[in-house]
């Protein structure tokens, strides 16, 4: 059957049409994945929305200028070591990194905070943004969460309360 014939016929048409629809299908089929494919992988898990409500204690391991190291453990949502880097930036701010290493993974954050020295203990209050995780908490973020605590000047070990939700 030449291209003429074909023309005149309308089985050129068709037959693109029918090859779209032919490739709209198993395009379809390729993005499609079954239920029991997905309980069965072992590393699959839906992504959503995490309440976190963690309590650190921590201890300085070293300081550098107005930088406060420290290390401890949280308890709440999840728990483990928590590593924080604490710049005391001016008389009423401070900055952190935040690093907790729960079972499974980890999660990075930052953190900025109004800072009042009062006597033998220093408070501290302000927001906290997780900006990467691993393991069981990869591509984990979140903004906004409460960022808060007291330093005791004496020794300078740290309490802290972190809360909000985490997106992973």
């Amino acid at each position: 059957m030449n291209a003429e014939h074909r023309k005149r016929s309308g089985l050129g048409r068709s037959s693109s049409v029918l090859r779209l629809a032919i490739a709209i299908i198993l395009g379809a089929m390729a993005w499609s994945v079954p239920a029991q494919a997905v309980a069965s992988a072992p590393a699959a898990r839906a992504a959503g929305a995490l309440s976190l409500s963690e309590t650190g204690h921590l201890h300085l391991t070293s300081h550098h200028g107005f930088t406060l190291n420290e290390q401890g453990s949280t308890s709440g949502t999840i728990s483990g070591t928590i590593y924080i880097h604490l710049n005391v930036v001016s008389t009423n701010h401070v900055t952190a990194e935040v690093s907790i290493y729960p079972s499974g993974g980890s999660l990075t954050g930052e953190a900025s905070a109004s800072y009042r020295p009062s006597g033998a203990v220093a408070t501290f209050s302000g927001t906290m943004s997780v900006e990467r995780g691993t393991g069981r908490y990869n591509g984990a973020h979140g903004s906004g969460l409460s960022f808060s605590g007291t330093i005791q000047r004496s020794n300078d070990a740290v309490t802290v309360h972190v809360s909000g939700r985490m997106f992973t």
